[in-house]
């Protein structure tokens, strides 16, 4: 049994630092690093591919919104081809300082509000995907399970991998809760570590109401720009190891 670790990375700004990727880094298996729309900066990204090749962590983009004073968690009204035209303009920036450093990206990852929109709605689905399919061979997205993402990439033959969120509580569907609730954000380590576990070896979760529902992963995310996500990230991988279970970057490729 296998499983990749992601964390969203590379979300410094200027003299404005935010997590501690140079640690992180050599704890996970893939790495999702912010394209400059709402995160980092053109020395923040190349710098962060560094670290990712220098922890053995495959690099990833993590395009979001163009939305930096929001963090990229407000939606915005954008249509299928701005969506393509914004995840495309993204993906070729991080992917020219990849290249530039002697290695590829390995995935994409919409971060957040755009994540979640993408989740639900056709178009930006489509245009996401159309993005990921427009830059080139060998890179899959990750995005939730069963939803229109999803569905776009199975429809456009764009390999995916279905994430799993250790910290964040889900509700009876399968969706996240959303931030706006006291509840949508888990930080009990030690229940973090179970619900990894169980989902992974059984399946299956708790959601936030107490049922018991199904769940994919390929991928679990972990929070880079939390406080304690080094001590955590460090803790969970032990965890799964100690079960025998193989952490390394989904399809087991290395960069």
């Amino acid at each position: 049994m296998e499983i990749d670790l992601n964390a969203d990375v590379g979300e410094s700004f200027g003299t404005y630092g935010l997590g501690d990727d140079a640690a992180l880094l050599g704890l996970v298996s893939s790495a999702n690093i912010a394209c400059g729309f709402h995160a980092g900066d053109p020395v923040v990204l190349e710098r962060t591919v560094r670290l990712a090749l220098r922890g053995g962590a495959a690099p990833g983009a993590h395009p979001g919104y163009p939305d930096l004073q929001g963090f990229g968690r407000r939606s915005l009204a954008l249509g299928e081809e701005e969506t393509y035209a914004a995840v495309l303009y993204q993906i070729g920036a991080l992917r020219a300082f990849a290249r530039a450093t002697g290695t590829d990206l390995r995935h994409v990852k919409p971060h957040g509000a755009l994540y979640n929109d993408a989740a639900k709605d056709p178009a930006r689905a489509r245009g996401i995907v159309r993005a990921v399919r427009a830059s080139g061979e060998g890179i899959l997205l990750v995005g939730l399970p069963d939803c229109e993402l999803e569905k776009a990439a199975r429809d456009a033959g764009v390999p995916y991998a279905r994430e799993f969120f250790a910290d964040r509580a889900y509700q009876d569907d399968g969706t996240l809760v959303p931030r706006s609730r006291p509840d949508s954000v888990i930080h009990d380590e030690g229940a973090c570590v179970e619900r990894v576990l169980r989902a992974v070896r059984d399946g299956t979760l708790v959601s936030a109401s107490g049922k018991v529902i199904p769940v994919r992963a390929d991928t679990v995310c972990l929070h880079g720009d939390n406080p304690q996500a080094v001590a955590f990230a460090r803790r969970l991988r032990a965890a799964l190891e100690s079960e025998g279970i193989t952490i390394r970057p989904v399809g087991g490729v290395r960069p």
